[in-house]
């Protein structure tokens, strides 16, 4: 018997107390970096490093918070399907939803709100990535079409901020519907004569990419977003070519053509509401020019009579 340990620090333990256990994420290391982060000094800074400014993951209720002036509203959506398939792999598809659900504190992956940027009306609908990876499953595609509803009925702009993996594959043919039934909802926005600007943020690949993502009046995106359809190695084998530096990265898209522009992301909200301000804002009409007066010109003197010529 180790009278130390059995009996001893016990003893001591109880006289001193127990010590408050310490949360092991009070710290987080920029993957960029590589510089220690205190939790709090960096959600104050938006999830971007202060030493490098390397833009990390934010969720749906930080971007919406970031966006919107005070006194949002969060919009209760329709409730989906759980898990029609009754998929399951290594785990019941059901299971995976219940523990993303806890975690995140969410029914999907999308949260869709209501609310102003600089006073002008707006509808949101942020993609929350922790939630099985952002992905599009049919409580997506019916969260994006309520946004496109609500945005029509109320004559507002349709903000969408996506990070995604794609489709979700445990939903099957279902996941894949949500492709043009998305693209319908976009359509909705668009013919009501509504803006629709889609912010890329990381990463955006897949179904999403494929649908909805690239049909935006505007497209913007962070710095160092990855965007794509299919990952790079599979492009590098399909196509047996090295792929450029960057490849799929937001500054390379910029650079041909495929966004309109790269806003880091404490500059988002001022150009949001910049870009809303020149679609939504109609010019006053230009005053009319008065019409020239007419002034009569004087009568043509009349031509003298001249002989007409003798014959020779």
């Amino acid at each position: 018997m180790n009278w130390i340990t059995d009996w001893a620090l016990p003893k001591i333990k109880g006289l001193i107390g127990t010590s408050r256990e310490v949360p092991d994420n009070l710290w987080h290391k920029c993957p960029a970096c590589e510089q220690m982060i205190f939790h709090r000094d960096l959600e104050r800074n938006l999830h971007v490093c202060p030493s490098c400014g390397h833009h990390m993951r934010l969720s749906a209720q930080g971007r919406i918070k970031a966006t919107l002036d005070e006194g949002w509203s969060r919009i209760e959506l329709p409730k989906a399907p759980a898990d029609p398939l009754r998929f399951r792999d290594q785990r019941r598809y059901s299971e995976r939803l219940k523990d993303a659900q806890t975690k995140t504190a969410m029914d999907d992956a999308v949260v869709v709100a209501q609310g102003a940027i600089e006073g002008r009306k707006v509808v949101v609908a942020a993609f929350e990535f922790s939630f099985l990876g952002g992905s599009m499953g049919a409580g997506v595609g019916e969260a994006l079409v309520t946004a496109a509803k609500l945005a029509v009925l109320q004559d507002a702009p349709l903000i969408v901020f996506t990070a995604s993996g794609g489709a979700r594959m445990q939903e099957g043919t279902i996941s894949l519907m949500q492709m043009p039934r998305t693209v319908i909802a976009t359509r909705l926005v668009k013919e009501a004569g509504l803006p629709f600007i889609v912010v890329l943020c990381d990463p955006t690949t897949g179904g999403v990419t494929a649908s909805f993502a690239m049909l935006g009046d505007i497209q913007i995106a962070e710095p160092g977003a990855l965007i794509g359809f299919a990952g790079a190695r599979v492009i590098e084998q399909t196509v047996r070519e090295k792929l450029p530096e960057g490849f799929q990265r937001a500054e390379y898209l910029l650079e041909h053509g495929i966004l309109d522009m790269v806003v880091k992301r404490h500059e988002m909200r001022a150009t949001l509401g910049r870009l809303i301000s020149l679609l939504r804002e109609k010019l006053p009409p230009e005053p009319a020019e008065p019409a020239p007066e007419l002034v009569a010109l004087p009568a043509p003197e009349p031509a003298e009579a001249t002989e007409p010529a003798k014959p020779a």
